[in-house]
């Protein structure tokens, strides 16, 4: 069990990165791009650390507040829940 639940969570981790590759593509096209209430919610879906390092590492939405605060303080909210879930579970 604990096992999947470390899979699920990369794998959530590694669409929210790639969504912050494709929004930020797409704004540098000027193309119709994902809504920043869909990035939310893949963030809010436990994608707060993927989504936080591609925010970084493409250097996108770095300057809305809500990113910049907002995700790395989910990310480790997630991450201390995940701990919590592995020591519980352990």
């Amino acid at each position: 069990m604990i096992f999947a639940i470390i899979i699920v969570f990369f794998i959530i981790n590694g669409i929210a990165a790639i969504m912050m590759k494709i929004d930020k593509r797409k704004a540098q096209k000027g193309e119709y791009r994902i809504s920043e209430q869909n990035l939310w919610l893949v963030a809010l879906l436990f994608g707060a650390i993927g989504m936080t390092w591609g925010m970084r590492r493409y250097r996108h939405k770095t300057k809305h507040f809500s990113f910049k605060f907002g995700l790395p303080i989910l990310s480790v909210l997630q991450l201390i829940f995940l701990v919590y879930l592995i020591m519980e579970w352990a």
